[in-house]
């Protein structure tokens, strides 16, 4: 529990322990905390919303520094004292219900004209850390920046460049679609309990429509997975069925290189191809 609930008056045994089933490990370390509501940066008129506030060691820092916070919890137990501790902070909307299940645009609807966009925040449960970016995309018209804590290791295949070992479907669909940022690495130390890996924090900006070349978003989708599927495959071999090597040529690719050779434009204009 950090000092910001213990102003509150809640006290931490009320959050409970974390559940292991649910991927809970709380930040605690302030030094983080305040790391990651620096790279947050809220300014007036922005819609914030947290993505898993846990025992509020981020929540409480954003509801102090900005007013008001919306945030998204499925463990019931967590509601009252999140409620209770965010009482005397500030304006504090908890959806409780699955993020899998919330439609961010929907959020955003409403706002005044110059701010139609939300600011996302959370440290994202490990087990359904891709899920929750997968579904972030979906919505990203409606999102103007994302400052996410995960896995290092889902870090670095996000930002990962063609050629690398960790270079992927998860690089490709998010580059596509945003500029990704790896900001900095937080120890296990710094959580209770501690997970067995390292973590990181990373911003994503999605890109302005104009930006985005992608013309049909599933198609994009398909042609990527497929030609990951198997890595070391050939992109004649992984894509058939898929694309024709003839449309792998007029891409401006070689149907004998592999998926992980590929820039995230090359799968782009191959989509729009096939």
């Amino acid at each position: 529990m950090t000092s910001y609930a213990k102003t509150a008056r809640v006290p931490a045994t009320e959050f409970g322990a974390a559940k292991k089933q649910l991927g809970q490990h709380f930040l605690h370390e302030r030094h983080y905390i305040e790391k990651i509501v620096l790279a947050v940066n809220p300014q007036p008129g922005d819609k914030l919303v947290e993505i898993g506030p846990g025992q509020g060691a981020i929540t409480f820092p954003l509801l102090k520094k900005h007013g008001e916070l919306t945030v998204i919890e499925y463990d019931r137990d967590l509601i009252f004292p999140l409620t209770e501790a965010a009482r005397d902070i500030g304006k504090l909307e908890i959806i409780h219900k699955d993020v899998l299940q919330v439609d961010f645009t929907a959020l955003a609807t409403g706002l005044v004209p110059e701010r139609k966009t939300i600011k996302l925040v959370g440290n994202l449960p490990y087990n359904l850390s891709s899920p929750i970016l997968f579904h972030c995309l979906e919505h990203a018209a409606a999102i103007s920046d994302m400052v996410f804590m995960l896995q290092k290791e889902v870090v670095d295949r996000m930002g990962a460049e063609p050629g690398s070992k960790v270079y992927g479907r998860l690089s490709v669909m998010l580059q596509a679609y945003c500029r990704v940022q790896p900001l900095f690495d937080v120890p296990p130390g710094a959580f209770r309990p501690p997970p067995k890996v390292d973590s990181a924090v990373v911003r994503l900006v999605p890109r302005p429509a104009e930006q985005i070349r992608v013309s049909d978003p599933q198609r994009f989708e398909a042609v990527v997975r497929a030609a990951f599927g198997q890595r070391r495959k050939t992109l004649r071999n992984a894509l058939n069925g898929t694309c024709s090597s003839e449309q792998i040529v007029a891409a401006g690719l070689r149907p004998d290189a592999r998926a992980e050779q590929i820039e995230v434009d090359g799968f782009v204009t191959l989509a729009n191809l096939a």
